[in-house]
């Protein structure tokens, strides 16, 4: 995978390509000390990483995000101020890196490239298992994996999503996550909600031919009559 260091200081590009050597699947194809600088390597280098700082005379490291828009390198953010993380989400960066940058975080923004590309949950784009979504609460956001999520329960007009950690309140419907979500591992269980079955612990039978499932979570939701029946045909042996 193809990278372009960018940062203004000479000796936070040295010990990148040091932290780097670490990672042969990274091959450095240049530096820059600007952003503008940057963008004059951009067409010539075809990077597929950027490991780019935040704070540099002349144009941030958001600017330049703005100005490489037509260009489709991904980004790692490698910064010495933790003020800019959630805005650095909010732009898909795969990661956000506190400089001295620790060798363990590193490799696992990098494994991170290898294994899913960030989505923001409001984009159209298909979604799949191995994703990370943008879940933008009231006063919180959240960067989590797709498969993370183990319920979406119906509030409304909005949905609420809970995940491994926590939950938010999306003003979006039910119908329409699920259509982002349209993954084989999410199954809508009634009218309200929708589940993930890998977190599926326990199945019991229930009235009607439904069926009450337990989650990992400790959480129990019933399917219902109508999607029981799906449920089987699709889950059974």
């Amino acid at each position: 995978m193809k990278a372009l260091l960018i940062d203004d200081e000479r000796m936070a590009r040295r010990e990148m390509r040091h932290l780097l050597e670490a990672h042969p699947e990274i091959e450095i194809v240049g530096e820059a000390d600007s952003g503008h600088a940057a963008l004059s390597l951009l067409p010539s280098l075809k990077p597929e990483v950027l490991f780019l700082d935040v704070q540099m005379p002349e144009m941030d490291g958001f600017e330049f995000v703005h100005a490489m828009a037509e260009h489709t390198a991904r980004i790692i953010f490698c910064t010495a101020y933790d003020a800019h993380a959630l805005r650095a989400f909010e732009v898909n960066a795969v990661d956000y890196l506190l400089k001295p940058v620790d060798p363990a975080r590193l490799a696992s923004a990098i494994q991170r490239l290898s294994d899913s590309s960030p989505i923001a949950i409001q984009e159209e784009t298909p979604l799949r298992e191995t994703d990370r979504v943008l879940l933008k609460g009231e006063h919180r956001t959240w960067f989590v994996p797709v498969r993370s999520i183990y319920l979406l329960q119906s509030e409304g007009n909005y949905t609420q999503v809970f995940f491994e950690g926590g939950k938010v309140l999306l003003p979006r419907s039910l119908g329409a996550l699920e259509q982002r979500l349209n993954l084989p591992l999410f199954f809508r269980a009634n009218r309200a909600q929708v589940i993930n079955t890998r977190a599926i612990t326990q199945v019991a039978e229930w009235f009607n031919g439904g069926l009450q499932v337990t989650l990992n979570s400790g959480d129990q939701v019933e399917i219902s009559r109508r999607q029981a029946a799906l449920f089987r045909r699709e889950k059974a042996l």
